[in-house]
Order: C-alpha cells, then structure tokens, then sequence
C-alpha cells in the first residue's frame, strides 16, 4: 500500500482529532455484555468539555451493556482517516444532563430526546485516544493515554 500524503506530526494529528469530534456527527460504538457478547452501534455524538455524550434507548444492547463496566471503544471517520476512542462511559438520565450540554446536543443533531422516557444519555470519558490515515501514520498513532494527551 502506497501512502498518498506524508505523515502528519503528532500536533496536526491532534488538531485534525479535535476538528473530527466538534464536525462530525457520528460514530461506531462497540460495547460488549458482561457474558462478553459483542455488539456494534452507529449512535450520534456531541463533544462536550472533552467527552462525548450520546443518547440511545435505553433497552436498546449499547446502554444495557455501559452499566456493568463502562468500557467503551468507539471510532469516528472512515477507515482512512480514522479516530479511535477507548473510554469510560456512565449512564446520564435524560434529566440529569446538564442543560447547556443537552441543549447542545439538541441543536448540533437536530434531535433532542430529552422530551421521552424511552431515551438515556450516556458520557465517554476518552482514556486512550489514537489517529491516523495511512500505514505511514500507525507507528505514532498514540495521541492520548490514561486520560492525557502526549506533547
């Protein structure tokens, strides 16, 4: 595989992960039963304060699974210019969401769940965070680990 740019440095790759989690608007979230079923979950995300907040319902396998342990691991953007997350996430109900945070997510998504009893939020606390595009980029794909983002 031929790589079409040259490496970014660790700083641009950051600054492009950054622009990743205010722009877009969706990401894969995988999450795993406490029996260790897997499950895999395309759900809407905002970037609030350096987490994301997410919303789905709350029978639905992705928030049964958060409760037990609260290990996450997400991507957003294609395979080629990928974020991948690693995280703790926890359970928000719906009320409990902090009104700037929910009113944001309302207005970046165009949806607001909060108006039903069907929805829960749920906040990633990004532990471990890696990017990249091409091959040329793996090796210094790490940009946060234990919650800190590496210089």
């Amino acid at each position: 595989m031929t790589t079409r740019e040259p490496a970014r440095s660790r700083e641009q790759r950051k600054q492009d992960t950054l622009a990743r989690l205010t722009e877009d608007h969706d990401a894969w979230v995988a999450t795993a039963s406490p029996d260790g079923e897997p499950t895999l979950m395309p759900l809407s995300f905002l970037w609030d304060r350096g987490t994301l907040v997410m919303c789905t319902r709350r029978t639905n396998p992705t928030a049964r699974n958060i409760t037990p342990r609260g290990q996450v691991a997400l991507t957003v953007g294609p395979t080629r210019d990928v974020v991948h997350i690693e995280g703790h996430a926890e359970i928000v109900e719906t009320s409990e969401l902090e009104q700037e945070s929910a009113d944001a997510f309302a207005a970046k998504l165009n949806w607001d769940p909060r108006d039903g009893q069907a929805w829960v939020f749920f906040r990633i606390t990004p532990h471990v965070v890696k990017a990249w595009r091409e091959v040329n980029e793996q090796e210094n794909r790490l940009l946060m680990r234990d919650g800190r983002w590496l210089d």
